[in-house]
């Protein structure tokens, strides 16, 4: 079977070898004769996949002491709302960046649990840049952002000094490069993108912000909770973890963030090269410094040519790489696990599309 170029912008593509093992898990999981999908969460043998789930993200992150690591249920929209939950004060107010979509409903969660200052909004070029030159108040109780919107190709590429916890969604380009873990007090990030299947989600938290509140938190929407628990209050996604437990795991292997933040630099240089050379198409982001490099976007200037594009694309084994409807044209999301040689491939595509209709 000839090899398929997934650029799709999630559930995304994993390695090779974490499906590989991950069947052979669901038929045998670690010799015991029973399926990774029946064994009990109790067990001692999830009980350690567990632990060097939260042992590889404290590695790759080289967090420092003081933070705990848990996997919830419920994607990263139920963080928009156990953010505010766990961090807003009754009196007080969160401040808020608005980067895209899923910036746009972390904000309306959290006007539902007090008062919000959106400090930051690109909603107005159709979130094509990435705010900059705001300031954060010292008087948040948090301060809260979206590191790469995949809808719309951008990416904070550097993150700000914040006076008080900083709390990011990275769900889109989590573990993509190396970040100072430490500056932040709380990072969230589903699993479906660079992580694992969907199912799991990440989260990061320094213990010290956490219980000051005031609020009467429902308990499985309490951080508190899963971490009393160890991420087992309630029965947790066994095969989402596991799976994401194989994922870190390579990627450690791998060489962790730096090497993969190498790999990830690379792979979008030769696509924006590309989209800047060749006369048929244009990016959606102007400026290069706010691109994502996980999600690039771009157009064709004749939209009338987009099917036939999308067709020779077909033809080539590429696939993924429609745009999102807020934004149209094509979106090439390459995450973690992608090589250089479908990025090639789809660099390719677009030189043979400028030769044949240009």
């Amino acid at each position: 079977m000839n090899k398929i170029h997934n650029f799709s912008a999630g559930p995304a593509i994993l390695p090779q070898e974490v499906f590989k093992k991950s069947a052979e898990a669901i038929l045998n999981f670690n010799d015991s004769g029973l399926s990774i999908l029946e064994i009990s969460h109790r067990s001692k043998d999830f009980e350690a996949v567990m632990q060097k789930s939260v042992d590889l993200v404290k590695k790759l992150l080289n967090l420092p002491q003081g933070y705990s690591v848990i996997f919830v249920q419920g994607g990263a929209s139920t963080q928009f709302a156990m953010v505010p939950l766990n961090l807003l004060s009754l009196q007080g107010t969160a401040a808020y960046t608005n980067t895209g979509v899923w910036a746009t409903a972390a904000i309306k969660e959290a006007k539902m649990m007090g008062n919000v200052n959106v400090l930051a909004s690109s909603e107005e070029k159709n979130f094509n840049f990435v705010p900059q030159n705001y300031e954060i108040p010292k008087d948040a109780d948090y301060f809260h952002c979206t590191s790469n919107n995949t809808i719309y190709g951008t990416r904070m590429h550097s993150f700000p000094d914040s006076p008080v916890p900083m709390v990011c969604d990275m769900s889109s380009d989590m573990f993509s490069r190396t970040i100072d873990a430490s500056k932040f007090g709380l990072i969230y990030a589903g699993a479906q993108k660079n992580m694992g299947p969907a199912g799991v989600t990440m989260v990061v938290v320094k213990d010290e912000i956490l219980g000051k509140s005031g609020r009467n938190i429902p308990t499985m929407l309490n951080y508190q909770t899963h971490i009393k628990g160890g991420s087992m209050y309630n029965t947790p996604p066994v095969f989402a973890v596991y799976v994401m437990m194989l994922t870190l795991e390579w990627l450690d292997n791998f060489g962790g963030t730096d090497a993969i933040e190498v790999r990830n630099n690379a792979k979008a240089a030769l696509l924006y090269n590309e989209i800047e050379r060749n006369g048929l198409f244009s990016a959606v982001v102007p400026n290069p410094t706010d691109r994502s490099i996980m999600n690039p976007t771009f157009v064709l200037h004749d939209p009338s040519q987009e099917t036939a594009f999308m067709a020779l694309a077909t033809q080539a084994n590429i696939s993924g790489i429609k745009g999102h409807r807020s934004v149209g044209g094509f979106r090439a999301s390459m995450y973690n696990a992608m090589d250089l040689d479908s990025v090639q491939a789809l660099v390719e595509i677009m030189q043979a599309f400028e030769k044949s209709h240009g």
